[in-house]
Parts: structure tokens; sequence; C-alpha cells
């Protein structure tokens, strides 16, 4: 694969970093504002999966090198690229929940997006990146909304 062939493909699993690093912040965000009667088992899923959203990132940004580009890495870009809307201020912890919810399935529909542009291009290794990171998102929003429920 040519990297002129590349760009479909990276274009794609940048759009997923940016998504994935802003929810990660996110996350991380709501793990240390959340309060409430739900406020432990909430604590500790948000700690839960902010901490593998950044291992996600460090996967994601690391396919992009070894397509042979450099991954974005700053706010700036990051905030350019997303399209995961930013933590909200005083929200309680059932909102939170709802909120993430939202944002994992947005994901999850990049992911699937990007799974077909690399499918497209007959990167397998993207393929599989993306099918894991499809896996989770999907698997975290059923949490979330059995949470919320």
């Amino acid at each position: 694969m040519s990297k002129a062939s590349n760009t479909p493909v990276v274009d794609a699993l940048k759009q997923v970093l940016a998504d994935t690093y802003a929810l990660q912040i996110k996350t991380q965000n709501y793990h240390w504002n959340v309060e409430g009667p739900q406020f432990r088992s909430l604590h500790l899923m948000f700690e839960e999966q902010y901490k593998e959203l950044f291992a996600a990132v460090d996967e994601v940004a690391e396919r992009i090198r070894a397509l042979g580009e450099h991954a974005p890495g700053s706010f700036k870009a990051f905030s350019e690229l997303t399209k995961v809307s930013p933590p909200k201020d005083g929200i309680e912890g059932t909102a939170m929940v709802k909120d993430l919810l939202k944002s994992h399935e947005l994901l999850s529909e990049q992911a699937k997006a990007a799974l077909a542009v690399g499918e497209k291009a007959g990167d397998d290794s993207t393929v599989d990146l993306l099918t894991d990171r499809i896996t989770y998102h999907d698997k975290t929003a059923w949490m979330l909304r059995a949470t919320a429920a």
C-alpha cells in the first residue's frame, strides 16, 4: 500500500483518534466531578473507561504512524477534528452517564465508517484495530444504557 493510497485510511483514523481523545478527557472530567448517591460506582466506572480510552489513543496514533503519517497530537488539532461534545459542567451523575452514552454511540459509528474505509483499502491491520474499538464502544454503550435505566 503506497502512502498516497493510505490517505483515506489515515484521515479516518485521525477522526477516530480525535474523538477518542476528546471522549477520554470528557470521561476523566466526569470521574473527577461526579457527586451524589452513585458517586463510588460511577467514579470507579468512569476511571476504568478513561484508562481504556487512554490506551486506545496510543493504539490509534501508532497505527497512523505505522502508515507513514504523523498523528495529530495537540488540543488544537483534536478540537478541530472531534465530533464529541465537550463535558458539561454542573450536571449530576445520571446526566453524565447519558452524555457519555451519546459519545460512545458516536465513536462506534465513527469507527464503523473508518472500518469501511480500511476494508476498501484492504488494510487488515486497521480493520482489526477498528473492530476492537467498535466492540469496546458498543459494550460500553450497553453498560451506560443499563446504568442510566
